[in-house]
């Protein structure tokens, strides 16, 4: 799988079933994360481990989405679709907007899709950068769960899905100093969660 992917550089979005022949999907997930060329990579994984636990494991190791076999093909177009529609909205100039965003020691890079501290990149997942840029362009605001995921996955989702919260608790890992005490992305009970700047660049 290493091998075909360093071969292929147009990769738009990679599908990955984690039953892999003398590979370990969830490694490959993490390894592909550790790697500058793919830490953008939409990832989404279509795996017949479709336990609770394989699917927290999998997007904590930094897949963007994640669906159980056997997979509703209408859906699964429409997960990938999201994706990359994501991607490329995250890839269009932005005209006469702010595309730098500060907050404490962090600067978000929404043109060139980094977040930086104090200039040293932050490695995010293409998810991870996304439910960031919402944060930060709707600060003090309160977003509940269902409306950080219409903004993710752009469908209907399933009310009992916990994928923001793990990807808020691997965000939080990234940029809070506490992160089971956090000051920027904060819990609103019963609500959702609230993004608190220390200052922003208008």
């Amino acid at each position: 799988m290493v091998q075909y992917l360093n071969q292929h550089k147009d990769i738009q979005l990679l599908l990955l079933d984690l039953m892999l022949p003398e590979e370990d999907g969830f490694a490959l997930i993490r390894w592909l994360r550790s790697q500058d060329r793919y830490a953008h990579l939409p990832i989404l994984v279509l795996s017949s481990l479709g336990e609770d636990v394989d699917r927290i494991v999998g997007l904590e190791m930094g897949a963007d989405d994640y669906m159980a076999k056997p997979a509703n093909l209408r859906e699964l177009l429409a997960r990938v679709r999201a994706l990359l529609r994501r991607i490329h909205a995250a890839n269009e100039p932005k005209k006469e907007q702010t595309h730098r965003y500060r907050f404490g020691e962090f600067d978000l890079d929404v043109i060139n899709r980094r977040l930086l501290r104090h200039e040293k990149v932050i490695p995010l997942t293409s998810t991870e950068f996304y439910l960031l840029s919402i944060l930060v362009t709707h600060p003090s605001c309160v977003l509940s769960r269902d409306d950080l995921m219409n903004h993710l996955k752009g469908y209907d989702c399933d009310p009992y899905d916990r994928t923001i919260d793990i990807h808020i608790s691997r965000l939080r890992s990234k940029i809070e100093p506490d992160p089971k005490n956090p000051s920027y992305i904060r819990t609103v009970r019963g609500k959702g969660y609230l993004f608190s700047p220390e200052e922003t660049m208008d």
